[in-house]
């Protein structure tokens, strides 16, 4: 089972969750670039759903089955033998329509976080830019994402880089799914209404749970920055504004609106939204 999102949006503390009782084997980041268990794709590749290069068939076959074994993808897995996987994947926005038609027997989860938490988190670690990994993409730039190219191409530094990064990531994912591909969860609804938010989830994957897991809500996940803390109903939804500028938010909005992402997020730190019906597909 995939869990995709962007980098920093909250995909492992969600795995914790998802994994309260220890029910899976936890499969960290398998489509990470430079393992060998993925070798034959590129950085954040975009596949159309079409695509049935048998290698990339291959690979992902062995990830979802199991078959793949190594000390970074089990690093945090407490399970030795278990039927069922749970995978993080934050490389996997541009390519989760190609999954879900090779695999579409397999439940997915796609979390979204607001794209100034998001940038503002990898800013303060200090993270390389990664949106090159799309720009040099041909049949991606030139497709879904043409009408973005030219703004995209112009990313004047760090911030607008990553943010540009958000924006395609989650324009391309949304913009090819169908409804019921996926259980789209929001981190902030997530943080602010967790006993419905887990209710949900966990109805999707028709998995019981107990308390057990709302006190896993109150636990910092192994990735979380020094300065920050998992709480509900607190300051970690709107903490990113005191580390983005006017300016910064200003241009945010432009891209968001650019992108039509602006229905979904704005300088309001909750999603505009309730439910995958109102995002997905976007148009």
């Amino acid at each position: 089972m995939p869990l995709v999102g962007t980098l920093r949006s909250g995909t492992t503390w969600v795995s914790a969750l998802i994994n309260y009782n220890n029910d899976y084997r936890y499969m960290f980041e398998p489509f990470y670039p430079g393992l060998d268990c993925c070798d034959q794709f590129p950085a954040r590749p975009f596949l159309l759903p079409e695509n049935r290069d048998p290698a990339l068939l291959r690979q992902a076959g062995a990830i979802f089955s199991g078959r793949v074994r190594n000390e970074r993808v089990d690093q945090f897995n407490k399970r030795t033998w278990c039927s069922k996987r749970l995978i993080k994947a934050i490389h996997c926005n541009l390519m989760l329509k190609w999954m879900r038609a090779h695999s579409p027997h397999v439940p997915t989860i796609l979390l979204l976080r607001h794209p100034c938490a998001v940038v503002h988190s990898l800013l303060c670690l200090g993270w390389d830019p990664a949106l090159k990994h799309l720009l040099c993409q041909e049949d991606l730039m030139s497709g879904i994402l043409g009408p973005f190219r030219a703004e995209m191409e112009q990313a004047a530094n760090p911030f607008e880089d990553h943010l540009s990064l958000w924006c395609a990531e989650t324009y391309v994912a949304l913009h090819q799914l169908a409804p019921d591909d996926v259980c789209l969860l929001f981190y902030e609804q997530l943080c602010e209404n967790p006993e419905a938010e887990i209710a949900r989830l966990f109805a999707f994957l028709g998995k019981g749970y107990d308390q057990r897991v709302l006190a896993q809500l109150k636990l910092p996940s192994p990735l979380s920055r020094p300065d920050s803390t998992i709480i509900t109903g607190g300051s970690l939804i709107d903490a990113w504004r005191a580390g983005i500028t006017a300016e910064q938010l200003a241009r945010a909005m432009q891209l968001l609106s650019l992108f039509g992402l602006d229905s979904i997020y704005s300088e309001d730190p909750m999603p505009n939204v309730e439910d995958a019906s109102q995002v997905i597909p976007l148009r």
